[in-house]
Parts: C-alpha cells; sequence; structure tokens
C-alpha cells in the first residue's frame, strides 16, 4: 500500500482526496502542522506528496524545496493557480507535475498511478530515517543535518542505517561485523575501527562531532 500525503489547507478539498484515495487502496495522510510541513513528512514518510501552492505561513514550493533536501519522493502541485508561471516555477523547485484545479478526480488518481509506476517499479520504496534532526535516506544513501548533505560510500550507509535501527542501543561489534561483511571471521578486527573512525570524520564535517559513541569492549551507540 502506497502512503499519499496531501499537503492543502482547504478542508473540503483535503477530506475529498483522502476519501477518493482511500478507496483505490491508498493509505493517506492530510496535513495539519503547515508551520512544520517537513516534520509531519518525515514523520510519515509517503511514496507520493500532493501540495497546494498557497498554504499559511509557507507557499507550497518553499515546502517543495525543503523536502528536497531530503527525499526524492514524488510531488505533485494541485493548484488553481495554473498560470504558466506557476507550472514553470512548481517544475523548477522539483516538483514532478502540476493539476489545476478544479480537476477531475479520476484523472488525478490516473496521474498518481502512472508517477508511482514511474518512480517505483523497478525499486523498492524511498525510505528516511529521521533522528534528532539527522536524516538518513535509504533511498539515495545520503544523510542530511541541517540542509548539509553528504553522500555516504557503501560501508558508511550500511554502518549508520544499522546504528539508526538500534537507536539508544549499544550495537555489538561482533554484530556490526556480521551484517557488514557477513562473516567477522574473514575480517580483520581494525578494518571496523578504520570504517568509523571514517565515518566519524564525515559526521563532523557537518557538525555532528561524538554523534557515534564508543562503549568500550562492547560496541558503537547513537543515544
Amino acid at each position: 500500500m502506497y502512503r499519499v500525503l496531501i499537503i492543502e489547507d482547504d478542508f473540503t478539498i483535503s477530506t475529498l482526496l483522502k476519501t477518493h484515495l482511500s478507496n483505490w487502496g491508498y493509505e493517506v495522510k492530510c496535513g495539519e502542522n503547515f508551520k512544520d510541513v517537513i516534520s509531519e513528512f518525515i514523520a510519515y514518510d509517503p511514496q507520493i506528496v500532493l501540495m497546494d501552492v498557497t498554504l499559511p505561513y509557507f507557499n507550497g514550493y518553499h515546502w517543495c524545496r525543503e523536502i528536497r533536501k531530503i527525499s526524492s519522493v514524488p510531488i505533485v502541485f494541485i493548484s488553481s493557480a495554473g498560470d504558466n508561471l506557476n507550472i514553470v516555477m512548481a517544475m523548477n523547485m522539483g516538483g514532478d507535475d502540476f493539476i489545476i484545479k478544479p480537476f477531475d478526480l479520476n484523472v488525478l488518481t490516473a496521474k498518481i498511478q502512472a508517477i508511482i509506476r514511474r518512480t517505483y517499479s523497478f525499486q523498492g520504496h524511498t525510505n528516511i530515517i529521521e533522528h534528532n534532526g539527522v536524516v538518513l535516506n535509504l533511498g539515495n544513501a545520503t544523510l542530511t543535518f541541517e540542509e548539509q548533505k553528504i553522500e555516504l560510500t557503501k560501508n558508511d550507509f550500511r554502518l549508520l542505517q544499522i546504528l539508526f535501527e538500534g537507536v539508544g542501543k549499544v550495537v555489538s561489534r561482533e554484530n556490526i561485523m556480521t551484517r557488514l561483511w557477513e562473516d567477522e571471521n574473514f575480517v580483520d578486527d581494525n578494518t571496523l575501527t578504520v570504517n568509523i573512525t571514517r565515518l566519524r570524520k564525515k559526521l563532523e564535517e557537518i557538525g555532528l562531532e561524538d554523534y557515534i559513541k564508543t562503549k568500550k569492549g562492547i560496541g558503537y551507540i547513537i543515544e
């Protein structure tokens, strides 16, 4: 079941969309916190976003730009402001499509289905994990913190994924080595230390000092 996040401040329209898309088998959430759309986006982790242009506090272009800093999830703009300037602006901000109000619900559904097929037919759903403002994107192996993004190597990514999955818990060195290299018996113990040290330096460059803590004789933890 694909998750759809609707960012629309007109309650009548958002409710209509939610009911219609739910009947088509989608899991749907209507955004409520227009001051902090990003927090709702991260918490819900949708596969597609329907975004109005005119919103309280910040417009849809702003939120599209913010989402693009951490995710490549498809964003479809829905707006009565359907002039060429707004459509071009939406595409330049990272939007995937623009549907002009009033719209036919069946046409909207067909567009959503087409975008989902193109985006997810040959790959798993894009997912993100967030902890204390740090966002790990499982879809493109990047880490974002305070508008700074770093590209992760395969081992960097797997290390962070393992530690994020166990946030608040110590993950043993043996467990990490087994998951990274399948069989720790064939890996020098120092190899993990080297990988952790290299990853910590990358994290420090974006202000995440001491983000991965060492529990001596046991393993590592993200608190």
